[in-house]
């Protein structure tokens, strides 16, 4: 029998040892589009619902040389990128991205959580703008990464939409600036600009803590419709809309944030 194509993603991302984001989140989100996931690891983390105890980075070789394994035998389609972490695994995977000509390049720049909270330090922020970003078909910075990125304030969709134009200036194909750290009838409200076109993405808000998650969630899901051979901003839509419908099925567990429920398809068998 004659085996269907199966389209190939890519996830350089970390490890979340509670299963809600990270390379976990990635893999299941690819697992749900019919696309075959591969993975290169770039850090490992103790954390849970509750919180993140312990970080521990893996050399920037080691994540070289995974990246080499996949796409050099396998081949790719599409690659998402999650927490790089520090400058020297930034720099490697920039590197790589030119050498190896890595497709559909989906960056979720992981500088600043939801609440505001730095992740990296400014030497990883200026060597992620200044050589991964350029190399971007869509980057998907929250609202505090967008102000880092574009030097805005941004407290309105005026704001989100001037940030955006901003931000794809420095070479990224197409941004996405997310609105899930915004108030009010913003929260929620993503904007989408490619140089072309500026778009207001809305989707129903889903009122639920457990959203853990989320922001690997869309940005892999991207890239597996990107994977598939959609184009960049039906591609975004598509994740929007799989993501609204994982925060459905979002999963109690733990005594803290839970992550969304990736494989609710499998849930609503049980509701």
């Amino acid at each position: 029998m004659i085996q269907p194509f199966v389209p190939i993603a890519l996830t350089i991302a970390g490890s979340d040892s509670g299963g809600g984001a990270g390379i976990q989140a990635d893999l299941r989100t690819f697992a749900f589009h019919r696309v075959h996931g591969t993975s290169a690891l770039t850090c490992i983390t103790a954390q849970n619902t509750i919180g993140v105890t312990r970080v521990d980075a893996l050399p920037p070789e080691a994540i070289a040389a995974q990246i080499e394994a996949v796409v050099q035998d396998i081949g790719v389609q599409a690659v998402k990128t999650g927490m790089l972490l520090n400058q020297a695994i930034i720099a490697t995977v920039a590197d790589r991205a030119v050498e190896l000509a890595l497709p559909n390049l989906v960056i979720d720049p992981v500088m600043v959580s939801r609440t505001g909270a730095q992740l990296i330090d400014d030497a990883a922020v200026s060597t992620l703008r200044d050589r991964l970003v350029p190399l971007a078909t869509i980057l998907t910075p929250n609202r505090y990464e967008a102000q880092m990125l574009s030097g805005l304030e941004i407290d309105s969709l005026n704001t989100m939409q001037a940030a955006a134009e901003k931000i794809r200036s420095l070479g990224a194909k197409a941004v996405l600036v997310k609105g899930g750290g915004m108030q009010g009838e913003l929260r929620g409200v993503d904007v989408w600009f490619d140089g072309d076109r500026m778009e207001v993405l809305r989707t129903e808000t889903v009122n639920t803590n457990d959203t853990h998650g989320t922001g690997c969630t869309l940005a892999a899901a991207i890239a597996a419709n990107l994977a598939q051979g959609k184009d960049a901003l039906t591609a975004t839509r598509a994740a929007k809309t799989y993501v609204t419908h994982a925060l459905h099925y979002s999963l109690r567990i733990g005594q803290g944030q839970g992550p969304v429920g990736h494989f609710f398809p499998l849930l609503e068998v049980n509701r």
